[in-house]
């Protein structure tokens, strides 16, 4: 074959592709259907394992609280002698028209109030403290908030006892080495408002490490220009705080502030431990009031009724944090 013949020879056409869809095609329609449907659907896929233990770990005991709180279910029903007899709301009747359960209520929303805000108090402070020491004063603080953090709960109470016990307390000892304070053999839990003080002391003494350490780095996000500048304009350290650290760290306060409650309103070990397992009626709160009307008086239907009634005023305060939560996004 000769050059020329090489020259003229044909090359073969490409293959073209088919051209695209048009953009309002049934094509183009079922291919963005498709992305919408698989990025509506991975958070799901990813929840589902969580959702799943959720359901199997909550479920049950969810189900069965709201159907006993619904019967008549005392010991002859736990032991099947009789069968669980249907009283539609009348367990609900018998416990908001006892003028106990109030006083219980009362008692458990000053207690957590108390709580919540002498840990926001002083969690700030600390967070805010730490915020101007050395790295090593931080890291040994941080340390020994780690620590008192990860400490069992009924250990914590038995420590507690100790410290406040009436004829081996150290507390009372060390008190009453001050002028004019005798303590030795005095109890703290001879009275209610004394006794949920201290119940309160230790619960407060659990829950600032979390605060502090969850303040603490929110605090890392607060520009320090805004600080300089707000300086610059004659504002103290109220004034910085006030108009400059407390608004970033709303989200934050509001997360923790909403959990705390939750927390102290759920309050039962410290309670229960404190007073060797039978806590007289002015420390009962909405926790021990249930356990002891199901497990003591043996009134299971009540008592799942009180726990139930617990429930709603939880979701309630979550309900606000979730209306909170939203007003703060609307303003970002």
């Amino acid at each position: 074959m000769s050059a020329a013949d090489t020259t003229t020879a044909e090359v073969p056409p490409t293959r073209q592709s088919p051209p695209p869809p048009p953009a309002g095609g049934p094509g183009a329609k079922r291919a963005r259907g498709g992305r919408r449907f698989g990025a509506s659907a991975t958070p799901w896929l990813l929840l589902a394992p969580c959702l799943l233990v959720l359901a199997l770990v909550m479920g049950y005991p969810l189900v069965r609280l709201v159907t006993l709180s619904f019967q008549k279910f005392g010991q002859s029903q736990l032991w099947g002698f009789q069968p669980a007899e249907s009283v539609g709301f009348g367990n609900f009747s018998g416990v908001l028209a006892d003028g106990e359960f109030w006083q219980v209520v009362v008692r458990t929303i000053v207690f957590a109030a108390g709580c919540v805000i002498f840990t926001m108090v002083i969690g700030m402070l600390i967070a805010l403290l730490l915020q101007r020491v050395s790295g090593w004063v931080k890291t040994l603080v941080n340390i020994a908030l780690v620590a008192s953090w990860g400490m069992p709960v009924i250990v914590a109470t038995t420590v507690f006892k100790w410290l406040f016990d009436a004829d081996y307390g150290i507390l009372n000892a060390v008190l009453s080495r001050l002028p004019g304070v005798e303590l030795i053999g005095h109890n703290w839990f001879a009275s209610g408002p004394q006794g949920l003080a201290v119940i309160m002391l230790l619960v407060v003494w659990g829950a600032v490490p979390f605060v502090v350490i969850t303040l603490s780095a929110g605090l890392t996000q607060v520009p320090a220009e805004l600080e300089e500048a707000a300086r610059l304009d004659g504002a103290g350290a109220w004034g910085v705080f006030r108009y400059v650290t407390l608004p970033i760290l709303k989200p934050v306060i509001v997360m923790l502030t909403t959990l705390s409650v939750i927390w102290d309103m759920g309050v039962f070990p410290q309670v229960f431990v404190m007073r060797n397992g039978h806590p007289e009626a002015e420390f009962q709160l909405l926790t021990t009031y249930s356990y002891d009307r199901a497990f003591v008086v043996n009134d299971y239907g009540q008592g799942s009724a009180i726990a139930l009634i617990t429930v709603l005023l939880l979701l309630g305060v979550v309900a606000v944090y979730m209306r909170q939560m939203l007003k703060i996004g609307e303003v970002e």
